[in-house]
């Protein structure tokens, strides 16, 4: 069949359609002219349910026609247009019997009528889905016939789901004024914002839990091990002990984070008394600094000395805690020499005081230089510098 037989056809088609329901439309009017009220309510339905059954037959009768001629691939596609434009038709039809109907009813009837409707228009394309699923079912194998169950199951779902949810929204903007509407935005706005931050805080929570439960386990499957240096540091702790004083030493401990290096705080009044036995004492003589530096702790300041003894192939730390506005401490330059430029460096830039250095001075910045860079609280005297 040629493409303009086809036209031909289908504007054959189309012009039966628009006369059928001209005639039904006409014949509908005419009844209505002569019955009652109670009865033209009853003539109309009639009417409205001739004019769908006359439209769905007539869409099968063309179906079945194109089908005839067509392909089995197009004939596939055919039927789904087809269903389609029957399942638009309907509801177009369903919408315009309950736009006629409302105008006709009181406020409340109209409500129980837009339900029924809703209802009606559901159940409609339930039935239109599940007959359009079984006339495919009868041309597939089994294995395409349970996608397509599910994939119409699903879509006849998805379709009751938002047909529901287009419904409550009418509903609710035709009953509700507009500052009702709004209110009622904003409630569910912040029920949403509610939920969310619940589901946050339980999920904050659980992963709390969660950390705290792997932390308890860490600890009670790796129990604290005594350092190998540890023998070490009570024999340098309490060699200081018999020789300095009970009272010479703030603190000891093993530094776990730096090698397991035995470290040593000193009281300020004792710190080169200590020094100076960890240099010369026979048994343990720490001959070589390694390191000098200071630290600013904003609440106080700190030197931190690095020795090393060969004989006891054993290192350890010396730490002493100064007062910020005023810290002065014991030059170690008469028993390391290497202590020399590290104090001259902390003098320099933190302003920790060496008294019987031998040569005290700033040997990074200039004699006329403002103020100590490493201080937390430092600022420019020259901004531009």
């Amino acid at each position: 069949m040629s493409e303009k037989e086809d036209l031909a056809k289908q504007k054959a088609e189309a012009a039966a359609k628009a006369k059928a329901v001209a005639l039904a439309r006409k014949q509908a009017k005419e009844e209505a002219a002569e019955k009652p009220e109670g009865e033209i309510d009853i003539a109309k339905q009639k009417a409205a349910a001739a004019a769908k059954a006359k439209a769905a037959a007539l869409a099968r009768k063309q179906a079945k026609e194109e089908a005839a001629e067509k392909p089995e691939g197009e004939i596939d596609i055919a039927k789904q247009k087809a269903a389609a434009a029957a399942k638009a038709k309907a509801a177009a039809l369903a919408r315009k019997q309950a736009k006629a109907e409302a105008a006709e009813k009181p406020e409340g009837e109209i409500d129980i009528a837009k339900q029924k409707a809703a209802a009606a228009a559901k159940a409609k394309a339930a039935a239109l889905a599940r007959k359009q699923a079984k006339a495919e079912a009868a041309e597939k194998p089994e294995g395409e016939i349970d996608i397509a169950k599910r994939k119409a199951a699903a879509a006849a779902k998805a379709k009751a789901a938002a047909l529901a949810r287009k419904q409550a929204k009418a509903e609710e903007a035709a009953e509700k004024p507009e500052g009702e509407i709004d209110i009622a935005k904003q409630k569910a706005a912040a029920a949403a914002k509610a939920k969310a931050a619940a589901v946050a805080k339980a999920k904050a929570a659980a992963a709390a839990k969660n950390r705290t439960a792997v932390q308890e386990s860490e600890e009670a499957d790796t129990p604290s091990e005594i350092s190998p240096n540890q023998s070490k540091l009570d024999q340098i702790v309490s060699a200081i002990e018999s020789h300095v004083g009970q009272g010479a030493l703030l603190e000891n401990y093993i530094n776990r984070l730096s090698k397991d290096v035995p470290t040593l705080v000193a009281n300020p009044d004792t710190y080169f008394s200590i020094a100076k036995f960890l240099r010369y004492d026979e048994q343990l003589d720490f001959s070589y600094l390694s390191e000098l530096h200071g630290t600013d702790f904003e609440s106080h300041m700190e030197i931190y000395v690095h020795l090393h003894s060969f004989k006891m192939d054993q290192s350890v730390a010396l730490k002493v805690k100064l007062d910020r506005d005023t810290p002065v401490i014991p030059s170690l330059v008469p028993l390391w020499s290497g202590a020399n430029w590290p104090e001259c460096e902390a003098y320099d830039l933190l302003g920790i005081n060496f008294y019987e250095h031998p040569d005290l001075k700033r040997i990074l910045l200039g004699e006329d230089w403002k103020g100590y860079p490493l201080r937390k609280d430092y600022e420019p005297y020259d901004v531009e510098v």
